[in-house]
């Protein structure tokens, strides 16, 4: 059974919204702060549309939504799990469950689960966003985010995720106090293998952090 901590201040639960393409969260000072996701995916933009040029868009379209699709119905999966509650295969899809299985036994070193599907938000930043779990991993405060892959990744390839997971732990840590004292990376993948992925600089994450945000930044001005 995994614990659930009560955090020292109650989180808001905000809801997205669109705004010109791109996701926006309204925060309590009446301001729209863009996802990280948003300021991440700003960055890689560029790689994404050379991409989508070389396959075609019909293709991209469709490995596109065959990932968001597995990535959806895992983590539905997951956070299910998290919250203790019963799973029945015969009522999910087949490959989203194999993934879920091939990532139960470092679920397991997941325990005293502060935040899971929450909001944050950050107005030292201007930035918010939803976070997969923040719990303790190994016995340690941490930021988790859960992904799913064809194969495993090169690290140099989701330098993003490093920066948006950091960007997590400096939301939470203004709006509660409490400090994550890493992040982590679980990447369940279709060839069958866990992926997982720990990071303890935070401080060298958050430096990059702020440059994604000063480029998204300046990007949004000289659009």
């Amino acid at each position: 059974m995994f614990n659930f901590v009560d955090l020292p201040v109650s989180l808001l639960q905000i809801e997205s919204i669109d705004r010109d393409g791109s996701r926006y969260y309204p925060v309590p000072c009446g301001k729209f702060y863009p996802s990280i996701t948003t300021v991440t995916s700003f960055k890689k933009a560029a790689f994404f549309k050379e991409w989508r040029e070389r396959v075609g868009s019909e293709v991209a379209d469709r490995k596109t939504t065959r990932a968001t699709t597995r990535g959806t119905a895992f983590h539905s999966i997951v956070e299910a799990y998290l919250k203790n509650e019963s799973i029945d295969p015969a009522t999910v899809d087949p490959l989203p469950f194999t993934l879920f299985q091939v990532a139960k036994p470092s679920l397991n070193r997941i325990n005293n689960i502060h935040v899971l599907e929450g909001s944050l938000y950050s107005d030292y930043l201007s930035v918010a966003g939803r976070v997969d779990c923040i719990a303790e991993f190994d016995g340690e405060l941490a930021v988790i985010d859960f992904k799913t892959s064809d194969k495993e990744k090169r690290e140099e390839w989701i330098e993003n995720y490093f920066v948006q997971e950091t960007a997590y732990a400096a939301m939470f840590f203004e709006r509660t106090g409490l400090q994550p004292k890493k992040i982590v990376t679980i990447i369940a993948t279709e060839e069958g293998h866990c992926q997982v992925i720990v990071k303890d600089n935070l401080d060298y994450y958050f430096t990059l952090l702020k440059e994604y945000i000063d480029a998204f930044t300046r990007g949004r001005v000289n659009a």
